[in-house]
């Protein structure tokens, strides 16, 4: 796509066909066998051993430090991943994954300096018996999360990857965004989904990846990766979608971008 590059990471061979059908870059992350047409996140510059606990952003560190350098100024960069990824304004309803992902720069785009998803709504998804069955410790930090209106997303956090380990981790943000943070996390009730961000900017890119690469080196200090289940295990990937979020409305003149579900392991 001229002038747009969408990465897209991968955990399995078997994608490349779709990803390039799509007309993404095919990102292969983990250590599985992946063929020579795949970017790996484990060359080079890399921490691709940590991609249990960071995701997609194993990859994110390995385009900061190795490809971002030779970025073209008037490109469009952006991430995605085999189960998320950038719709169509219109969204369309076709089972064709290709008829509903975004193949253009949209002209709108012209007027901001990021593309971020589409927000989640943590009080649309965390129903009253859910809330219940798995947030009995996140009510008593988050006592008016009985309320729908009042599901923050410090309570989701609370609920789903451990009582006070937001908190634990803001503490460690620097003095610029500490108390935004918190704050932000207290008072607001969606965030951006996919972690998943597109910029023409080199310098927007580098800002990110410098703040939230060494907000979570030091939580790697508390947290360790002696991690289980899947609300414990990333938790550095979690934290670091809802820093995106908070980051890129703060410093940036964001859009939020419609955000197509459809993992492509299971086509058949």
């Amino acid at each position: 796509m001229k002038n747009l590059q969408i990465y897209c990471g991968c955990l399995n061979n078997s994608n490349l066909s779709q990803i390039k059908k799509l007309n993404y870059i095919p990102v292969g992350l983990k250590n599985n066998n992946f063929s020579k047409d795949w970017l790996r996140d484990n060359t080079l510059i890399n921490i691709s051993n940590k991609n249990p606990y960071y995701g997609e952003y194993t990859f994110y560190y390995w385009y900061w430090k190795n490809l971002l350098k030779n970025k073209k100024k008037n490109d469009w960069v952006g991430f995605c991943s085999y189960r998320e990824y950038w719709g169509n304004k219109e969204k369309n309803k076709m089972k064709d994954i290709k008829s509903q992902v975004l193949q253009k720069i949209p002209t709108e785009w012209g007027d901001y300096e990021t593309i971020i998803g589409e927000p989640i709504y943590l009080n649309s998804y965390l129903k009253f018996m859910k809330t219940l069955k798995y947030g009995k410790l996140a009510l008593l930090r988050n006592p008016k999360a009985i309320f729908k209106s009042k599901r923050t997303i410090r309570f989701q956090f609370d609920m789903f990857h451990g009582s006070g380990n937001l908190d634990k981790a803001i503490d460690l943000l620097p003095s610029k965004d500490r108390e935004d943070f918190r704050q932000y996390t207290r008072t607001e009730v969606s965030f951006a989904q996919g972690n998943m961000f597109i910029t023409k900017s080199s310098k927007i890119i580098d800002a990110y990846f410098n703040d939230v690469f060494s907000w979570l080196k030091k939580c790697e200090k508390i947290f360790g990766y002696d991690l289980e289940g899947y609300g414990q295990i990333r938790m550095y990937t979690f934290l670091a979608e809802r820093y995106l979020s908070f980051w890129f409305k703060k410093y940036t003149k964001s859009l939020e971008w419609p955000v197509v579900y459809f993992d492509i392991n299971k086509i058949k």
